[in-house]
């Protein structure tokens, strides 16, 4: 593992290589048969890569591939990523015939459309001659029993994916690679599940978490050490507060990204400037509105967000990185304003007007897995009188703050130290459920004391 204090020119270096031997291992891991592999990655790690990768490699060996990932965006992408050979367009070890398994009302993308290699079906009875076939883990769960068996499934986003899902299509394949982020939100549901807390049939479990639990010696746990994604400012906030065991380190060295703004001149009386010009110098920024306790749609927090996207587009954005050394415009697709609910989703979208309606507005469980040049964040305890379960969630505010590239600023009442102190973790504690680190009333006082320190005060 590489360390956090890293600099100059050799730290991306250093990042590159340890990024490379991690992936490399997670190769010769498959290579040597273990019934199970569980690979644990940080935001931006390039868990994409290393799937398609590892499809790639086990079709070689003329075993047919098993692909599961959670969302139809996902399918597509990595059907997308292995017709092109992967994320830099390098020809896959041979020509891969590619199957995505698709549900009867799917309509594939232009993404899909585009490779003649790819075959669309709703059977995979169907695609039993192509070298890989991709779909989601509910699709795959409506195969039929004895129409489809693989060597080997290779299971993206493995932490979103439920426990009853891996038990329904556990019979299709004989080893897996669980490929997750173990710190983005747990699977989601709508009904009361304390009923099955400590069951060890638990449907809510993740796919990763009852592998583990009914394997504890079979199965191999890896770490992607890097994130590509993060900057140097925000690692140490997002590993202290969500990653407490597991350290990584940025891929970029300090500063080699930075935002400038050209267009408009600073005015320096005005907090959301201010806040913009402190969130393009140290990555981080906390627009503070004054106490008080508001409903969820909360008028002044939401029209706060909406100012500082539109501001931050008036002022001339300017993106430079190892991708773009000579600067990229931040335009409003490169933007994105997270929030807990939807109804503050819609409110914001209703603020900013038809004129930026290409900035990203949505809910964590959504904005799971993209990335921004610049996050918006409209902390989830801003303004409440109490803390529940669903708002001090670790997993919610780490999607949150780990969506940006370059900079990230959070939209929020004062009193949330406060708020967490009045209400330390009261959820209650179930017989046989490992307890979860960090829970989500440390995870939100360790971001809090970070971002303190880069607080502006709106007026």
């Amino acid at each position: 593992m590489i360390g956090q204090d890293l600099g100059g020119a050799a730290a991306s270096v250093d990042a590159a290589k340890a990024a490379a031997r991690a992936a490399d291992q997670v190769i010769a891991d498959l290579r040597a048969g273990h019934r199970g592999i569980v690979v644990d990655s940080p935001p931006g790690a390039g868990k994409s890569t290393l799937v398609v990768r590892a499809a790639q490699v086990l079709a070689a060996a003329g075993e047919p591939v098993m692909l599961v990932a959670q969302t139809n965006e996902q399918v597509d992408d990595l059907v997308d990523r292995l017709a092109s050979g992967g994320p830099a367009g390098v020809p896959p070890p041979a020509a891969l015939a590619i199957g995505r398994l698709a549900a009867q009302d799917y309509v594939p993308s232009p993404r899909v459309r585009r490779h003649e290699s790819v075959t669309v079906s709703t059977d995979a009875g169907a695609l039993l001659l192509c070298d890989v076939v991709v779909g989601t883990a509910h699709k795959w769960a409506t195969v039929r029993a004895g129409a489809w068996f693989s060597a080997w499934a290779v299971v993206d986003e493995a932490y979103q994916m439920r426990s009853d899902m891996l038990l329904r299509i556990a019979g299709q394949f004989d080893r897996g690679l669980f490929v997750g982020d173990p710190g983005q939100l747990d699977p989601f549901s709508t009904v009361d599940i304390d009923r099955w807390a400590g069951l060890t049939w638990d449907p809510m479990q993740s796919a990763v978490a009852v592998m583990l639990r009914h394997n504890p010696e079979g199965v191999v746990v890896r770490q992607l050490p890097v994130s590509w994604r993060l900057p140097p400012s925000a690692v140490p906030v997002v590993a202290e507060a969500f990653y407490p065991f597991g350290g990584f380190a940025a891929g970029t060295a300090p500063g080699e990204r930075r935002l400038e703004f050209l267009s408009v001149p600073l005015r320096s009386d005005d907090p959301v400037d201010t806040a913009l010009s402190l969130a393009a110098e140290s990555g981080w920024a906390l627009y503070e509105l004054p106490a008080g306790h508001t409903v969820r749609t909360d008028s002044e927090a939401v029209l706060a967000c909406a100012a500082l996207a539109d501001r931050l587009l008036q002022r001339g954005c300017v993106a430079f990185s190892e991708a773009h050394p000579g600067g990229a415009v931040v335009g409003a697709e490169r933007i994105a304003i997270g929030t807990a609910h939807r109804d503050q989703a819609q409110a914001i979208r209703t603020a900013l007007g038809p004129g930026l309606s290409a900035v990203t507005v949505d809910t964590a469980n959504r904005l799971q897995g993209r990335e921004f040049d610049v996050m918006i964040v409209l902390h989830p305890l801003s303004g409440r009188v109490d803390a529940t379960a669903f708002h001090l969630e670790a997993g919610r505010l780490c999607v949150l703050t780990s969506r940006h590239r370059h900079a990230c600023i959070v939209v929020a009442r004062a009193g949330i130290p406060e708020l967490l102190d009045a209400y330390p973790s009261t959820e209650p504690v179930h017989l046989n459920v490992p307890a979860k680190f960090p829970d989500g009333w440390e995870a939100n006082q360790a971001v809090m004391a970070q971002l303190t320190e880069r607080r502006v005060r709106a007026r």
